[in-house]
């Protein structure tokens, strides 16, 4: 089997952080991952589509939450399997026409799964501190734009 191992060249802390904001959404508001994202090692974003604007109460736990993971120190790890079975643990509607039988899935400890080629740290001890700079809701997309503080 072909194994597809390129990687883009993102911010390991930063985009590993993207992996546990996303299910984060996916848990707090029942949304899909990101439709979008900007990655990047000063600020990122990423746009959800939803019913409506979270409160800023929501956003506040959303914070909470995403630190309470990274904080929980959990290992980064890496696997390779075959779409079948790739299909049963994650949603792979947004993988590539060009991905190969084989697909690389990312775990944040059992946390978050998704198809991924992205770098990513090896513990979320190496993440920082999650913080929120702004947001702005248009159309049922919520776009939040966040950084990392106090990053090791």
């Amino acid at each position: 089997m072909e194994i597809n191992q390129a990687k883009k060249d993102y911010c390991e802390p930063m985009h590993t952080c993207e992996h546990i904001l996303n299910q984060t959404m996916v848990r707090m508001f029942g949304c899909g991952r990101s439709m979008n994202a900007h990655i990047e090692k000063k600020k990122s974003k990423c746009d959800y589509f939803l019913n409506k604007i979270p409160t800023e109460s929501q956003i506040a736990e959303l914070t909470h939450k995403v630190n309470e993971i990274i904080n929980s120190h959990l290992p980064v790890s890496i696997d390779f399997m075959n779409r079948e079975e790739a299909a049963k643990l994650v949603d792979l509607s947004k993988l590539p026409a060009e991905a190969t039988e084989t697909l690389r899935i990312v775990r944040v400890g059992d946390y978050d799964a998704c198809a991924c080629i992205g770098q990513h740290v090896e513990n979320t001890s190496e993440i920082g501190t999650f913080e929120i700079i702004s947001h702005d809701f248009e159309n049922g997309r919520w776009r939040v734009r966040f950084k990392l503080i106090n990053n090791p």
